[in-house]
């Protein structure tokens, strides 16, 4: 297919490259063009602004926040403005629930396919094709999409007909993972400073309840200290707990640990962790317990 690919951060580098690598003819855009014109070396096309790289069957966005979606694709010549009818967007990035819809309404009247399908992974695991999609939309536009998802990710959930419910789910997972490493965090304040090795009581945990890639991660992040370079920035984690929480406002769900996470990436920011990988979170019941590294 004749693709665009906006937004080549961390993630949306890897991700291009391997839908690139399954043969499709790639348009690329950045904000920062030195990063389009790494991937045009390699054969892809570097567009100038977001509607030349929409206007092909299909155009992939994998952006930071709400703000740089809705302009990249509600602004003037942007993506609804510049698509071909009957073409397809496809939504990568972490958004919000209330701005997947606008983004699904917007398209529909454009008579254009959308489809919401963020995914979990770092960047290693977009780098490698690992990564993990949820997908939602009209079965036509998944249909379309189905060829790029598998170039990006290693599965494909399909959870509804309703893109919204696919960012919902995105944004409950990320909820989940931060509940984790907070928890990781406070255990291993809790027997660090009782004496343990931390490395070999995550041995314990990840060999035997815990054998799960999310407590291996940032359980190895955690113990060893090792925040920068950021995978995953803080900031980014600190807004996913925000749009987690204007979604449970939204549906009347009361959530006291996103709450209390909230107020943790807060803290983090607050002290200057603005640079730091999201995980940095797990250090602050350390710091809380008077703990100090070497």
């Amino acid at each position: 297919m004749n693709i665009g690919f906006i937004g080549l951060g961390q993630m949306g580098t890897g991700m291009a490259i391997n839908l690139q690598k399954a043969g499709h003819a790639l348009t690329v855009y950045n904000r920062t063009r030195a990063k389009s014109e790494a991937l045009a070396a390699h054969g892809a096309t570097a567009a100038a602004s977001v509607s030349e790289a929409s206007r092909g069957e299909a155009v992939i966005t994998m952006l930071a926040d709400d703000h740089a979606v809705e302009a990249a694709v509600l602004g003037k010549g942007g993506i609804v403005d510049s698509l071909a009818p009957g073409a397809l967007h496809i939504s990568c990035s972490t958004i919000s629930v209330a701005l997947s819809e606008k983004l699904t309404s917007a398209h529909a009247k454009a008579g254009q396919h959308f489809v919401a399908a963020p995914v979990f992974g770092r960047p290693e695991a977009a780098a490698s094709a690992k990564l993990f999609v949820v997908a939602a939309g009209d079965s036509a536009a998944l249909a379309l999409a189905k060829p790029l998802l598998d170039a990006i990710g290693q599965r494909t959930f399909i959870v509804s007909d309703t893109p919204r419910l696919a960012n919902l789910v995105k944004l409950s997972g990320n909820f989940l993972i931060a509940s984790v490493i907070e928890a990781l965090g406070e255990a291993m304040a809790l027997v660090g400073k009782g004496g343990v090795d931390q490395h070999q009581y995550l041995e314990i945990l990840t060999s035997t309840l815990f054998n799960a890639p999310v407590y291996k991660t940032y359980g190895g992040l955690i113990a060893g200290g090792k925040f920068e370079p950021a995978g995953f920035a803080a900031p980014l984690g600190q807004k996913d707990i925000r749009l987690a929480l204007a979604a449970a406002e939204t549906l009347q769900v009361p959530m006291p640990l996103a709450s209390l996470l909230r107020d943790r990436f807060l803290t983090l920011l607050a002290h200057g962790g603005e640079k730091l990988d999201w995980s940095a979170i797990g250090q602050l019941a350390a710091k809380d317990a008077g703990l100090v590294r070497t």
